[in-house]
């Protein structure tokens, strides 16, 4: 009967394992010792039942390790098959993300694709069109001809500027470069002329007082003593703290002509 149990309780253990083939080992001698023995128990076979008794509480401590090693690896499989589930969540998570962000990256970047064009696009208010661009090189080529005693090619580049640009802010400086091109050609009669159409064109312009006072140096020229004082002192009075008014002043307190 007890080889019997010992046997049963071998058998239906759990895994198979290191515990469990030891068993059977035990399984197979006790049933050897079985066979060979009849009915008489000698005392030699009585020792070798205690030790068979001891070997059995070996096995059956084996047999528990290894259930408990494979409850144990169970444990840790289904621990391994939560991470990798929980892993591919997050990883579908962060892709997830991750997208969204790249969307948001590019709808930034096309705003500022937009604005960047727009900044390249030239200003309405900006003065680089063809025309004003000619109109200033028209002037500046006067401009020069005129300090370097080009005279009749300054004469007729002023002129062609007023001409072509009577409302831009420098008409009044070109017209009064006309008559500074006629003054230093000693032409003071047409010098005069071209002087008060500065005055009477643009009558708010800076210009004014300079060519006011030219306009006196003229008539002075010309012998017109009391034109041109009365030109000095019409200019003192309208424009009492520009530099020609003090300078009218002095010619007014020498007499002129000097």
């Amino acid at each position: 009967m007890r080889l019997n149990a010992l046997w049963n309780a071998v058998v239906t253990r759990g895994p198979a394992g290191p515990g469990a083939r030891a068993a059977g080992a035990v399984a197979a001698l006790l049933a050897a010792g079985a066979i060979a023995m009849s009915g008489c128990v000698p005392p030699s076979l009585m020792t070798l039942r205690g030790d068979v008794d001891s070997l059995r509480v070996v096995v059956d401590t084996l047999v528990v390790r290894d259930s408990i090693a494979y409850q144990t690896l169970l444990d840790i499989h289904r621990e391994v098959s939560e991470q990798h589930d929980l892993l591919l969540s997050t990883r579908a998570a962060t892709g997830t993300d991750t997208q969204q962000q790249l969307d948001q990256m590019s709808r930034l970047e096309a705003r500022l694709e937009d604005v960047m064009g727009r900044f390249q696009q030239p200003s309405q208010h900006a003065p680089a069109t063809p025309a004003a661009a000619d109109a200033g090189q028209l002037y500046d080529q006067a401009a020069l001809d005129l300090t370097q005693g080009r005279y009749s090619m300054a004469l007729q580049g002023f002129r062609e500027f007023v001409k072509q640009n009577p409302g831009s802010e420098l008409a009044d400086n070109a017209q009064y470069g006309v008559g500074e091109c006629l003054f230093a050609q000693s032409q003071f009669d047409s010098a005069a002329v071209e002087y008060a159409r500065v005055e009477t064109q643009w009558p708010k312009g800076d210009k004014v007082p300079a060519a006011l006072y030219k306009r006196a140096l003229c008539e002075d020229k010309l012998g017109k003593d009391a034109d041109s004082r009365k030109t000095l002192e019409d200019l003192v009075k309208r424009f009492p703290l520009s530099g020609e008014a003090q300078l009218a002043r002095e010619r007014l307190s020498t007499g002129g002509r000097h």
